[in-house]
């Protein structure tokens, strides 16, 4: 079917996969932890639109060019591993506040939440090794269409997809009593910011081959 072969076996790698602990999961469970369900859900949507345009990209080969030039790929990385540390230096210097939880997820736009998901993915390029990696192989030698790519794709964003808005929801709901005194509030957002900083660091150490 469109080129694709073992399909029920790509999705249960890909379940497993998205089920096995990485950045993506480590980010919207602490957007969750620390900013309550809206935070998560919307972050966990962010993550899934950048992994559909990395599937894209893959699919039209601008992946390729991504990992053939050492100055894109690290150009990607750093942007990448900055803008993490931006957003981790930002919450390790909050002050305390004593405004309720919900006051505080409101105030940051929606499309806030996404956009910070959809950027973390996308300048992240162990993302498009990851999809060049692991596609090509439940793609038959004589396709030489895109759209089994594509195909294969979707169906891995879209079970990363719902694994995401379930841990976003997970986190957020079994963390809420404790998001409700301002002083745990306060650690949340700080331990959140240290996973970010590491977050950028390990992107950091990203190499163009794996």
């Amino acid at each position: 079917m469109f080129g694709i072969i073992n399909f029920e076996v790509f999705v249960i790698t890909a379940i497993l996969l998205n089920l096995t602990p990485g950045p993506d999961t480590m980010y919207i469970i602490s957007r969750s932890i620390s900013q309550g369900t809206k935070a998560g859900v919307y972050s966990a949507l962010g993550i899934t639109s950048g992994s559909i345009v990395h599937t894209l990209l893959a699919a039209f080969g601008l992946s390729i060019i991504l990992m053939n030039s050492t100055l894109l790929f690290n150009t990607i990385k750093i942007v990448g591993a900055v803008y993490l540390a931006y957003l981790g230096i930002r919450m390790l210097i909050v002050k305390k506040t004593t405004v309720p939880e919900q006051a505080l997820v409101q105030k940051m736009p929606h499309r806030k939440m996404f956009l910070q998901g959809l950027i973390t993915n996308v300048t992240n390029p162990k993302v498009a090794l990851f999809f060049i990696a692991l596609i090509p192989q439940f793609i038959s030698l004589e396709n030489t269409s895109p759209l089994p790519f594509i195909v294969l794709g979707l169906t891995f964003c879209l079970t990363g997809g719902i694994w995401g808005l379930f841990v976003a929801n997970f986190s957020s709901l079994s963390t809420n009593k404790l998001r409700g005194n301002s002083r745990i509030q306060l650690v949340l957002n700080k331990l959140t910011g240290i996973v970010f900083i590491a977050m950028s660091i390990k992107l950091l150490q990203t190499k163009a081959t794996q």
